[in-house]
């Protein structure tokens, strides 16, 4: 990385970094794209299973509702309900037969007419379902008779095997995909089988039917995510391996850089490699833009763009944070303030400030220079603690504060909750806002305690009367969990990730 200052090194140690700098790459690419195929694998058989079971559940609806039609009718003479069953064929899809039962004695089918066949309710899983291997008409192809009883009535209509196996071998063209009744199973190749299902290696997925006695499962055979990765992710193998070479390659370089952090980051300050990208913060209930926070990246010419993780510690420890902010609040300015005419209300610009900032008052000015470039009352500059170092409470910093608020400059404690001294700050500083850390955010719908975490600073948050912005914020129902607990603002992936200026404003148009 551009903050790497080179160390001495055995030749054989300098190879050994440069090839695990090569080879990890490409092993963790080769583990998350086999992960990713075993999920995109488990959502296709969850799909599969689960569209299957509502075309079976469909199908046995037909059957059963003409079951419960013609259930009256047993015990009546088979001649005047003859019609009645034939008729029930004819409306019903997928309903083959119908047949009439007495005592357990099967006497009236619409097939034959008058018919006398014993019927064993233990046949019926659950005294409702039977999967069977043919029968006299169509023998060696699978039916399922579907049978409804009161005391000595009873009711069976069949569903023809072709449907089923029609079911199987559509839905589940890429899958494997079964249905159990009881101690049989179907397959898409209509052949009804006894024994318990057989267990599908890869990605299986079982799905009940609340309704009738009969089970879906769908999965793969063994090695099928390879398979999967094989013919989805070529292109990507040649990326892996590309990015691997290039990772080789920078970890070879790197260990041939000399330079100070100070030096580098000097340098890149110098050079105007600091640039602002923004985020946008929504309105908790509208969901509408109402401003962004402003973050640094460092454009650096050979590596890239560089995380702030990377770098803002070094800034913090060599001082040049202070600077570093004044240019990017100057960029800032020279990007929004032509546009600011246009807002319809004050529009809420945040920026990160730390103890560095809070050692003179040249911060008021830098402030006062920010606002004087837009237009009146367009915007609401908020400056955001961080506490990767301690703010002490002096007189100044008391002064500089109470300067801040008079020029109408809002106090945020950032990243509220993880840091030590949040709660020092609420006592002794006068701030406007909290921002609720991303990882109390994330534990929503996941984790009770953090989530009571969340609650409580919320709630604290209500009872000193201060705005709240929650961050993180990438999935609806975390949106919605902060919306019903009256969250202020929300800012996250599910909005907007960070953008360059350019693309912001563009974006910006739009809301």
């Amino acid at each position: 990385m551009p903050l790497t200052v080179k160390s001495r090194r055995k030749r054989s140690t300098r190879i050994a970094v440069t090839v695990l700098s090569g080879v990890l790459p490409v092993l963790l690419g080769f583990a998350i794209l086999y992960m990713q195929a075993g999920r995109a694998l488990q959502q296709s058989t969850e799909q599969t299973a689960d569209e299957a079971l509502r075309q079976f559940n469909l199908m046995l609806d037909n059957t059963a509702e003409a079951a419960r039609v013609l259930l009256p009718l047993a015990g009546n003479s088979c001649n005047d309900a003859t019609l009645a069953l034939r008729e029930q064929v004819t409306r019903r899809p997928f309903v083959r037969s119908t047949n009439l039962v007495y005592d357990n004695n099967l006497y009236c089918s619409s097939l034959f007419g008058e018919h006398q066949e014993k019927v064993n309710p233990g046949d019926y899983t659950q005294g409702q379902l039977w999967l069977m291997n043919g029968n006299p008409v169509t023998p060696n192809t699978a039916l399922l008779v579907y049978r409804l009883s009161d005391e000595k009535k009873g009711a069976l209509t069949t569903l023809d095997g072709y449907h089923l196996s029609n079911v199987l071998r559509l839905i589940g063209r890429q899958t494997s995909l079964l249905l159990q009744v009881g101690n049989h199973w179907l397959a898409a190749d209509g052949k009804v089988r006894d024994g318990a299902l057989p267990v599908l290696p890869v990605a299986q997925s079982v799905r009940v039917s609340k309704q009738y006695a009969f089970t879906v499962a769908a999965g793969f055979p063994e090695g099928e995510t390879w398979r999967y990765m094989s013919s989805e992710y070529p292109p990507l193998f040649s990326l892996l391996i590309f990015f691997g070479v290039v990772s080789g390659s920078i970890g070879h370089i790197l260990q041939k850089r000399a330079s100070s952090p100070s030096v580098e980051l000097q340098r890149a300050l110098e050079a105007g490699e600091f640039i602002p990208y923004f985020q946008p913060v929504v309105h908790g209930d509208t969901k509408k833009w109402s401003g962004a926070e402003v973050l640094m990246r460092w454009s650096h010419p050979k590596e890239g763009l560089v995380r702030p993780d990377l770098f803002i510690p070094f800034a913090e420890h060599s001082g040049l944070i202070v600077p570093m902010t004044r240019s990017l609040m100057q960029q800032t300015a020279a990007l929004l303030a032509p546009i600011s005419a246009s807002f319809d209300s004050p529009f809420h610009i945040g920026i990160n400030i730390t103890a560095s900032h809070c050692q003179d008052l040249e911060l008021v000015e830098d402030c006062r220079t920010f606002l004087g470039a837009f237009a009146p009352d367009s915007i609401s500059l908020v400056l955001e603690l961080t506490e990767r170092e301690l703010i002490e409470p002096t007189a100044l910093t008391h002064q500089l504060f109470e300067q801040l608020h008079g020029l109408g400059v809002m106090i945020a404690i950032d990243d509220f909750g993880t840091g030590h001294s949040s709660l020092g700050y609420l006592r002794q500083f006068n701030v406007d806002f909290l921002k609720i850390d991303q990882s109390f955010v994330a534990m929503i719908g996941a984790d009770a305690l953090s989530r009571h975490i969340l609650d409580s600073i919320i709630e604290l948050s209500a009872k000193l009367d201060l705005g709240i912005v929650a961050e993180g914020v990438e999935t609806q129902e975390q949106s919605d969990y902060l919306t019903a607990h009256n969250v202020n603002f929300l800012q996250g992936y599910l909005f907007g990730r960070p953008m360059p200026g350019a693309d912001f404003i563009n974006a910006l148009s739009h809301h």
